[in-house]
């Protein structure tokens, strides 16, 4: 499969953010939260789930695949563990520091993340 794009890791971390439980999201939510239209929700959906990330049908709520979950799940903890280290150790303002997250999480690369997670469980701020 090729690379993601940042939109669409921006619209499988969302999916991952509105689902609970084992529940799904809804388009309307998606758009809400990435301030996008509910016609950019559903195209972008249709490309998610061409690739096998996500699994929508028509006026339904939309779920991730195992794939799609471990890529979310990946995203959202380079995005806290960022927003922790901006934020709680350089002083960052909160709001600042979860943007500026938004922007890394996509090009961090895994051993990084690693390694900054492993420097805030160091110093007690682990967000896990």
């Amino acid at each position: 499969m090729s690379k993601l794009t940042f939109s669409m890791e921006n619209y499988l971390e969302a999916v991952y953010e509105l689902s609970p439980g084992n529940g799904g999201a809804r388009v309307s939510d998606i758009a809400a939260r990435l301030d996008v239209s509910k016609a950019s929700v559903n195209s972008a959906m249709n490309a998610l789930h061409q690739r096998g990330l996500v699994e929508n049908e028509k006026y339904r709520e939309i779920y991730l695949t195992d794939e799609g979950l471990r890529i979310a799940k990946l995203t959202a903890q380079k995005h806290h563990i960022l927003q922790i280290l901006l934020h709680k150790v350089m002083g960052v303002d909160n709001e600042q520091a979860s943007e500026d997250a938004c922007a890394i999480e996509h090009v961090i690369s895994d051993e990084s993340a690693e390694k900054i997670l492993a420097f805030l469980d160091e110093r007690g701020l682990s967000p896990y």
